[in-house]
């Protein structure tokens, strides 16, 4: 299969309009789960990107032990506790009792601690049969998961080791190799993927894309969190899986380019939160010409 590179003439394409007479919501409510004693800033990184997507309302659940320092952080934020400092079968039947009815969209598993793999099977099947549309990172990223996720609206971001992790098997350096076997695990499982490395892969199985924007300073930790973030939000307003994910890394990529050009390979996450405005709103005008 012929992969496609990702440009800004086809991201423009994916973005749906903002309409004018649109109320609160109308754009997008977006769920996030993470966080942990140790990663709490993975789940603000996130939440804060899938506002800058565009998206009007991002719930944040993190450990009771984040919810302070998570709101203090930002405003912007609807913080809601878990009832433990881990993820437990508990604590998602109360969180589902918590979140709105009708999130759009999730993004689960950026530095999130869990006790119990029964629990993030729950949490990830619960929320489909709401119909959300749901992007995995991270320690959600587990072989346990496939059976609930295939067939479904489901984009899996992992990077290589993560890949290795749920698929079990490496992708290989060379990047056809690479599409390759992204393309057979998409098809497979009918889910959509979106290999993360020095050129990202998303493909579905049927269409496939890499994205060219690439540089050193991505390394730092936390890019990956804002990915996911920026992933969850296109998805609350563009239900194409492989559009929305696209978009995201697009975004994300972009945002690192105009950032290494100004500050050179050492920046920081939240850099990338305000490096790029809404794309709704003008993020394409800024971005360089030859992207």
């Amino acid at each position: 299969m012929t992969a496609t590179k990702l440009t800004k003439e086809l991201i423009e394409k994916f973005i749906p309009p903002r309409e004018n007479n649109s109320r609160k919501g109308d754009n997008g409510k977006v769920l996030v789960v993470g966080g942990s004693y140790i990663y709490h800033g993975a789940p603000v990184l996130s939440s804060l990107a899938a506002l800058r997507s565009g998206s009007d309302l991002v719930y944040t659940c993190v450990p009771k032990i984040n919810a302070f320092s998570t709101r203090s952080i930002s405003p912007d934020l609807i913080v809601i506790p878990m009832a433990d400092s881990k993820l437990t079968r508990g604590t998602v039947n109360k969180m589902l009792g918590q979140i709105p009815v009708d999130i759009d969209s999730a993004a689960i598993g950026m530095g999130l601690a869990i006790q119990d793999i029964e629990a993030i099977k729950l949490l990830v099947k619960s929320l489909l049969d709401r119909n959300v549309r749901v992007s995995l990172d991270a320690s959600s990223l587990v072989k346990e998961i496939l059976p609930i996720i295939e067939g479904q609206n489901v984009v899996v971001t992992p990077h290589s080791g993560e890949f290795k992790r749920i698929f079990g098997e490496s992708p290989d350096t060379e990047i056809n190799s690479r599409i390759s076997t992204c393309e057979k695990f998409a098809k497979n499982h009918s889910i959509t993927i979106l290999l993360k490395g020095q050129e990202d892969i998303i493909t579905n199985g049927d269409s496939t894309y890499t994205n060219p924007t690439s540089t050193p300073c991505m390394t730092v930790g936390g890019t990956g969190d804002v990915l996911s973030g920026l992933t969850a939000g296109f998805l609350s307003r563009n239900k194409n899986m492989i559009e929305s994910t696209s978009t995201a890394t697009f975004v994300n990529g972009v945002a690192g380019e105009i950032l290494q050009k100004e500050f050179g390979n050492h920046i920081l996450a939240s850099c990338l939160l305000y490096t790029s405005p809404s794309p709704r709103d003008g993020l394409l005008s800024r971005m360089p010409s030859s992207a």
